[in-house]
């Protein structure tokens, strides 16, 4: 949604009707980096979004991330996507993470309406456990049309945690509205994590109260405080009022430490960077 990478109108409204953004225009980057600076965001991650063998081509193309990562490789991580349906999804993958270029990949199944063990997207698992590279997953329900939610649903991925135990695995959003059942995945597989950035039906402050204080205990952290990584799910909403949305919920210092930093530093590898 970035000036940057706005690349003509035809495109732009493409991309809007394919992820369900309206009301927006092409903005400048350093919008984000003030948004993200007021929030004291230090390391973003930038994802792509390729369903091109339905339409036509990428929604978010891989070259889009890494312009942008590469206008401050400080601030930004860039992960890549490729549909798999395509046949050379297999070389495009390879290439991306051999060259070190991207950080990890980003699949979204509800968009390819494809099963997570379906045998064209455990081949690219296979590449990033050749690379070492994370996986970050759609979860639960998408805003986005053509997406079907059935296709996300947490534990549709449990045979991918199985099957790559080495493989760092990311459920964006919770997976919500399947909050308990994304708890229940971390809880058992060492090499699953999720992130923060839920679908608000009211804004952060209501919906994390709401989904983990009283969704998941009062003390729902207990089990999971090295599992759950912060993320806010701009452009839909402001980083910092996300943030703003987990600090509300007063963890102890200690976990909020994890949430916010430590988690995403071990889920990337970034241990010994």
């Amino acid at each position: 949604m970035f000036k940057e990478i706005y690349h003509d109108k035809k495109t732009f409204e493409k991309r809007c009707n394919e992820m369900n953004y309206h009301l927006m225009s092409p903005a400048d980057l350093s919008l984000l980096k003030k948004q993200l600076g007021l929030a004291e965001i230090e390391k973003a991650v930038l994802l792509p979004e390729d369903n091109s063998y339905s339409s036509g081509t990428a929604t978010i193309t891989n070259d889009d991330i890494k312009l942008l990562v590469d206008l401050d490789p400080e601030l930004f991580v860039g992960f890549a996507s490729v549909d798999p349906r395509n046949t050379d999804a297999h070389e495009k993958l390879s290439d991306a993470l051999s060259q070190n270029e991207f950080s990890g990949l980003y699949i979204n199944t509800a968009r390819l309406h494809m099963s997570p063990m379906d045998e064209r997207l455990v081949e690219l698992y296979d590449i990033c456990k050749i690379h070492h590279k994370p996986i970050i997953f759609h979860s639960g329900f998408s805003f986005e049309n053509y997406a079907l939610s059935k296709y996300a649903e947490p534990f549709l991925f449990e045979e991918v945690l199985t099957s790559f135990p080495g493989l760092n695995i990311c459920f964006a959003h919770m997976g919500w509205p399947w909050t308990k059942e994304t708890e229940a995945l971390l809880i058992k597989y060492p090499n699953a994590y999720a992130s923060t950035a839920m679908m608000y039906t009211d804004g952060p402050y209501q919906i994390y109260k709401q989904e983990l204080t009283e969704g998941l205990g009062e003390h729902w952290y207990h089990n999971i405080m090295d599992k759950v990584m912060f993320g806010s799910g701009s452009p839909r909403i402001r980083p910092v009022r996300s943030k703003r949305g987990i600090e509300s919920l007063h963890l102890p210092p200690e976990v909020e430490q994890k949430i916010f930093h430590d988690n995403a530093v071990r889920f990337l590898g970034l241990e010994e960077s």
